[in-house]
């Protein structure tokens, strides 16, 4: 079984370009994580009378800021940073989704038709200017970032979970089990959920793309945790100096927009993996 199933996932990321190109760069952003350390040239968090230097003066390969901090080594220490707002969001988005989605689908009756307008209401709120709302009420440490992005952007995993768990709710594996007396809560966690997440996980990848610049977007406003190094806080920190020293601002917003890449092309190639009529015999 575990054979069968590695064979398949070998020729999805074989089959499909976005996906290959998707995995490949979220693999190469994990092994800088680890490696950390051994990457950077200097200590990222080591203040330094050697203020904006540019790039390739004084040992510093992309410069300094206006503290003396390495440039290069804060945007190696940065992707920890990134890849923990963009799982932790999405892990708690898509699990809001997948319940509430799965519960209102199956069910059914009074209980969708509620959940399915609260999904409404918060569909029809900008959902950043929530996000600012929030932020600025509790507080802009990195833990309530993660935890706002991932409690405002679930309804679109819900609906998404709730068009699958109307669909597998009428089908023969799943009537037979309420004819077997599986209670509603077993056939929903074991039936529904499990078979109706897959467009979810496509979905809640793309997720993650989007909750990387959430955070780049509220710290560039002056609203990310000060106390830790994120691309966002070195786009705020080097805006004034975009002039004078344009590398502090210019290599974190490079280094966002291939990270989303990465996490848009993975999410894509997910979802011609998942979708029935996906061709593996053709690249995409």
């Amino acid at each position: 079984m575990l054979k069968k199933i590695a064979n398949k996932c070998i020729r999805a990321f074989m089959a499909d370009r976005q996906l290959r190109i998707g995995v490949i760069g979220i693999v190469c952003l994990l092994l800088i994580i680890i490696f950390a350390p051994t990457i950077a040239t200097h200590d990222p968090y080591s203040f330094d009378f050697k203020r904006l230097l540019a790039p390739g003066v004084g040992g510093h390969i992309l410069g300094t800021n206006h503290l003396g901090q390495d440039v290069f080594s804060m945007l190696v220490y940065g992707v920890g940073t990134s890849l923990k707002v963009a799982v932790i969001s999405a892990f708690i988005s898509g699990a809001l989704g997948v319940i509430i989605g799965g519960v209102s689908g199956y069910i059914g009756g009074v209980t969708d038709t509620i959940i399915s307008e609260i999904i409404n209401i918060f569909l029809m709120i900008p959902t950043f200017f929530l996000i600012l709302l929030i932020i600025s009420l509790f507080g802009n440490s990195i833990v309530n970032v993660m935890i706002v992005i991932g409690v405002t952007t679930w309804p679109g995993n819900a609906k998404l979970m709730r068009a699958q768990a109307l669909s597998l709710r009428e089908r023969t594996f799943v009537q037979s089990a309420v004819a077997l007396g599986e209670t509603k809560p077993q056939i929903l966690f074991k039936y529904i959920l499990p078979n109706g997440i897959f467009p979810v996980v496509a979905n809640t990848t793309r997720g993650m793309a989007g909750a990387i610049l959430t955070e780049a977007a509220l710290s560039f406003l002056g609203l990310g945790d000060p106390n830790i190094i994120s691309w966002g806080q070195m786009i705020y920190q080097g805006k004034q100096y975009t002039t004078s020293a344009w590398w502090i601002s210019a290599f974190s917003g490079i280094a966002v927009i291939i990270t989303v890449i990465f996490f848009y092309m993975l999410g894509d190639g997910l979802n011609h993996v998942f979708n029935p009529k996906y061709n593996y015999g053709r690249s995409k």
